[in-house]
């Protein structure tokens, strides 16, 4: 029992490589007693609630599973978490005595991904490394180097290769 409170979070977009990047966690890294913290990045947007705006610099405040596997509370973040990604959560919080929320940060991913692993703290990170259409990645630089080189915590980036499609 020598590291009490393990934090592992995940960075999630919801997209197939996340979902990959959440699995391989919770098959490799999650183990019982865990926290597991999924963590996504919103494009920064103009919230009319006065409590989103709150958020804007810090987050979202960690969001419980009930909550975040629910749609109508989920709209009014902003956010869609896909099936999948629900239930590799669902099912991990069933076989391992894990708790598992979500945190939601605005901006840009590469800093707010640095910020959330100090400010939750984290105790590791897993990260896809398709996170961004490949524009959007040439002009950003990938999300998960960044995140690696600037990252306060050690950072484990599950490649995605897509070997079926070529």
């Amino acid at each position: 029992m020598e590291q009490v409170d393990r934090r592992v979070g995940v960075a999630v977009d919801f997209s197939a490589c996340s979902q990959k990047a959440l699995k391989w966690a919770v098959d490799n890294v999650v183990r019982d007693g865990d926290s597991l913290i999924l963590v996504t990045v919103r494009p920064e947007g103009h919230y009319e609630e006065g409590e989103m705006q709150l958020w804007e610099t810090t987050g979202s405040p960690l969001i419980p599973m009930s909550e975040f596997s629910d749609p109508i509370i989920m709209k009014k973040y902003g956010v869609k978490p896909d099936p999948e990604t629900l239930d590799i959560v669902n099912t991990a919080a069933k076989q391992k005595q894990i708790v598992a929320v979500m945190k939601i940060l605005w901006g840009d991913p590469r800093e707010k991904i640095c910020e959330a692993i100090d400010n939750i703290p984290l105790s590791c990170l897993v990260i896809g490394n398709r996170g961004l259409g490949k524009l959007k990645r040439a002009i950003l630089g990938s999300v998960s180097n960044y995140v690696v080189n600037n990252g306060a915590c050690p950072v484990t980036v599950v490649k995605n290769v897509d070997n079926e499609h070529h």
